[in-house]
């Protein structure tokens, strides 16, 4: 199998963590997308995902997933022997379903959108709109202390053990930095939670 990425970009990087978490990063192989450069705007990559966005999962028999959380369901379910990091119970499920969702609404959109209409990055193929980049990086900065808040008494996002929630948090998180938004002295427990995953090898693929 072949994963379309681009190493420094978040999203990518969710994926990894989750295979390297579940003990699976060998069972593809990566290849780079330059983002900058357009590749993910060619015809050929356009084939395999018409959102033209990384990253991509390309299966042997050439069938291709996009989306990442989409990637990481496949391989919770094609590996059921594999941690579970998408809940083993109805109710785990649920409840980690709705922290992805909370993480990719309220953290990772708010983050991107900051991003693509503040760096410029992205401005030869967008309008980009500064103001909207400003109140997204705020909306950011006010996660950061709904995640404090939360984390006071758990080790944790979600449940008692590692899960996408965290990992996909953690990812974004760190990539916040691009948009100068960092963890603050005062968010302890932030900060504590973001030490215990960092320590984790699947926080250095």
């Amino acid at each position: 199998m072949k994963l379309y990425e681009t190493a420094t970009a978040p999203n990518p990087r969710r994926v990894r963590m989750f295979l390297a978490e579940k003990g699976l990063l060998d069972e593809v192989e990566c290849v780079q997308i330059d983002l900058q450069k357009g590749e993910n705007l060619t015809r050929e990559f356009t084939a395999r995902n018409p959102m033209r966005k990384v990253p991509v999962l390309e299966l042997i028999d050439g069938t291709c997933i996009s989306e990442t959380m989409a990637i990481c369901r496949y391989f919770e379910e094609a590996y059921p022997e594999s941690p579970k990091l998408l809940g083993e119970t109805p109710l785990e499920k649920a409840q980690i379903e709705q922290w992805l969702r909370w993480i990719e609404f309220y953290l990772a959109m708010p983050t991107g959108m900051a991003f693509q209409h503040s760096s410029g990055y992205f401005k030869d193929r967008m309008n980009c709109f500064p103001e909207w980049g400003d109140d997204c990086k705020y909306a950011t900065e006010r996660f950061f202390e709904f995640l404090n808040d939360h984390l006071k008494e758990r080790e944790f996002i979600c449940h008692e053990r590692i899960s996408a929630a965290d990992l996909n948090a953690f990812a974004i998180v760190q990539f916040a930095r691009v948009i100068k938004v960092r963890m603050q002295a005062s968010q302890s427990y932030l900060n504590a939670w973001h030490d215990r995953i960092a320590a984790r090898p699947s926080a250095h693929v």
